[in-house]
């Protein structure tokens, strides 16, 4: 089950406005280098090279299927690597961008540091993240992968969410010597007429990673037993999922 745009964006909405409230934060400046991380389809990079009139917008994803939908356009170019592939390379930017995308990787304590170190003197780093820690999918989906018989074919793909509190963070970029720090939380609820469509929210994300390890008939007896676990947790009418996320925004 390899990322699919189509299932991912059905639900553009409830993921374009923590986008939107990320780069509002943004201080727009002339000549900007913009690199960004986990850029999926391109969509949302092509938005920031329109907003901001960079130089030079590089997006980076990891996932074929996404970058086939990529758009073209001058100053914007896109390329298939993985995060940590990108950072191990000695280019500086002036914006590094990551919307929804730094919770696939390990280690903030010592990736937010290596992020920092790639900007160019008064860089901006602008993160967006999932709280997975405190969400109701993600507490649903951790707890049935450590169970029989999914366990014994997933132990070793298990997710353990990197995500840091908000403190941690705050303390990571006055660490690093940040001059300006913006970090908070907000709910963006999803408003769901029935519990398959928060299992369709999940399936383009989340549960993505333990799809591909599961083969039939394990596979659909896991698809089902989770939509199970669902419809027990959210019983009330109508169904609100208060989707939880993270926005940092720093100046260095």
């Amino acid at each position: 089950m390899p990322w699919n745009p189509d299932v991912y964006n059905k639900f553009k909405a409830e993921r374009y406005q923590p986008f939107y409230d990320l780069i509002s934060h943004i201080d727009r400046r002339p000549h900007m280098n913009i690199l960004d991380l986990g850029c999926g389809t391109g969509e949302q990079t092509k938005i920031l090279a329109d907003r901001f009139n960079p130089d030079k917008v590089l997006g980076i994803d990891n996932s074929a299927e996404m970058l086939q939908q990529a758009p073209q356009q001058e100053h914007l170019s896109f390329a298939q690597r993985s995060i940590e592939e990108q950072l191990a390379l000695p280019e500086q930017w002036d914006l590094i961008h990551a919307n929804a995308s730094l919770q696939w990787v390990n280690d903030h304590a010592t990736l937010f540091p290596g992020l920092i170190g790639k900007l160019a003197p008064g860089g901006q780093l602008a993160v967006q993240m999932p709280s997975q820690k405190e969400n109701i999918l993600n507490q649903l989906l951790y707890e049935l992968v450590h169970e029989a018989p999914y366990y014994d074919v997933l132990k070793d793909s298990i997710r353990h969410s990197p995500v840091l509190s908000l403190d941690d963070y705050t303390q990571l970029f006055y660490s690093n010597h940040a001059k300006q720090v913006l970090v908070y939380q907000k709910v963006y609820p999803i408003l769901a007429n029935s519990t398959e469509t928060l299992f369709e929210f999940i399936s383009g994300s989340s549960l993505v990673p333990y799809m591909e390890k599961l083969e039939e008939p394990l596979s659909t007896e896991f698809v089902n037993s989770f939509k199970a676990r669902i419809a027990k947790r959210f019983t009330a009418s109508p169904i609100v999922y208060a989707f939880k996320r993270i926005i940092l925004v720093a100046g260095f």
